[in-house]
């Protein structure tokens, strides 16, 4: 007889609606809830909150959904994985248990799982000749940024996730896990996978769904090219996997909610952030997108099928965040008649000023809003006079006050302006962060699971 799993996708960033993933609780008879809040961006800004503060770092909405999250998950009898715990797991994960006891949810065991900040190994890695050449740029002297180094977070695979499960956890907290490993762990747990030849297909599978619903909303309508066709986004329901044994999946949503699961929606995200789609690597494994079979066998309810892959590589990602400067900006408004003759005449006004203020800038951005801030130079020429033109500036600085300059440079445009000048917001320098990606052999990444009761 088939096994089956049914997996909730809860969250696909920090910041994204707590209603559906209620709503997942409520009606979706799930055994797991998976919840993605990490960027790569956001390990260096929590890490950064980290060092300011022990007890944070981890994601700030997690003790608000747990809040709304844990005591329905407790009544359904759900299991919440989450890598809500960023640069601090230990601390979420703390935080997390004292909210349970908080709601009177006595006996509840939230695991932490640990690992992947390879901060304090950094000296080791380097004194070891690991090559930590940036996979983005080729660049190897890596020396010259170890001094401003905020983060080292590798993307780990879900064999703490599983001891977690085997330890009974009901939440469990960990930081940067891959994202699908959020859906493998589950999966693997569930069926009793091991990390081996005879799995490998399987493995591959459970990453490939992973994958697809991992962001959510992007599987159910949010994202798509067919936009216009996409009933109630602002109700959309979030995408739930039912994953068979026989290493089948069906996605689906809970019925009445708005979107749509359709063949094209799972295809548009399976394609998503992807380099090569025969080898898509993950800690877990390697999945071959180009093989798996995708078939609609009823309203919002797409079958996923003969997935493929490989073994799981010998190196894993790290992503090191890093000090880069400060960002100063600023955004000016201008109307008809002759919008854009004012915009053009705000730019030079402005750099007269930066030469004037005697900005010490590294590179100086500006982009003119409604006209090509999104496409830039492919955007074609302005052939009318249009309502309204906005002109925004954005210059990276090595220190706060010359970001501060901008920010200065900006308001003063009130009187120096063109008559019909307005303005955005005024905003504050904030600090730049670099990101410098590159590889580490797995046997430096050694996780753990620890189980905190309530």
């Amino acid at each position: 007889m088939t096994q089956l799993v049914r997996i909730g996708a809860g969250s696909g960033f920090w910041g994204d609606a707590l209603d559906p993933a209620v709503e997942l609780l409520e009606r979706g008879d799930l055994d797991y809830l998976s919840m993605d809040y990490l960027a790569e961006l956001t390990m260096a800004l929590l890490q950064r909150q980290k060092l300011k503060d022990p007890g944070v770092g981890y994601i700030p909405d997690l003790p608000t959904h747990m809040r709304a999250l844990m005591p329905l998950a407790r009544q359904k009898g759900t299991r919440i994985v989450c890598n809500g715990g960023g640069a601090n797991p230990r601390a979420g994960a703390e935080r997390v248990r004292a909210l349970a006891r908080e709601l009177g949810l006595h006996g509840t065991r939230i695991a932490v799982v640990e690992g992947d900040d390879l901060l304090p190994q950094l000296d080791e890695l380097m004194s070891a000749g690991v090559d930590l050449t940036n996979m983005d740029t080729g660049e190897t002297n890596f020396a010259a940024i170890r001094n401003r180094v905020v983060a080292a977070n590798a993307y780990t695979d879900s064999s703490a996730i599983i001891s977690a499960l085997e330890q009974d956890a009901h939440i469990i907290v960990a930081g940067r896990v891959s994202d699908n490993a959020l859906y493998v762990g589950p999966i693997m747990h569930a069926f009793g996978w091991e990390h081996d030849a005879a799995h490998v297909d399987r493995i591959a599978a459970a990453i490939t769904v992973g994958h697809v619903v991992e962001c959510a909303a992007g599987t159910t309508g949010g994202m798509s090219s067919r936009f216009a066709e996409m009933p109630r986004m602002g109700q959309a329901g979030f995408p739930i996997v039912e994953f068979s044994d026989d290493a089948q999946a069906v996605i689906t949503k809970v019925e009445g909610t708005g979107g749509r699961v359709d063949a094209f929606t799972v295809k548009e995200h399976l394609v998503y952030e992807i380099g090569n789609p025969a080898r898509y690597l993950m800690p877990d494994g390697v999945a071959d997108f180009t093989s798996v079979r995708i078939d609609e066998i009823g309203p919002d309810r797409v079958r996923l099928s003969n997935m493929k892959g490989a073994t799981r590589p010998d190196m894993l990602k790290l992503v090191i965040g890093y000090e880069d400067g400060w960002i100063g900006e600023g955004t000016l408004f201008f109307p008809w008649p002759y919008a854009m003759e004012r915009a053009e005449k705000a730019k030079q006004t402005l750099n007269e000023r930066f030469e004037r203020l005697g900005l010490k800038a590294d590179a100086i951005h500006f982009d003119f809003v409604g006209v090509n801030m999104l496409h830039g130079p492919a955007a074609p020429p302005l052939d009318h006079d249009p309502a309204e033109i906005g002109l925004r500036v954005a210059v990276h600085t090595g220190a706060r006050d010359e970001a501060e300059k901008v920010r200065r440079a900006c308001s003063q445009l009130w009187i120096m302006g063109p008559g019909g000048t307005a303005f955005g917001t005024p905003l504050k320098p904030r600090p730049a962060y670099g990101l410098w990606p590159t590889l580490v052999p797995r046997s430096f990444v050694r996780q753990s699971a620890e189980i905190l009761e309530a």
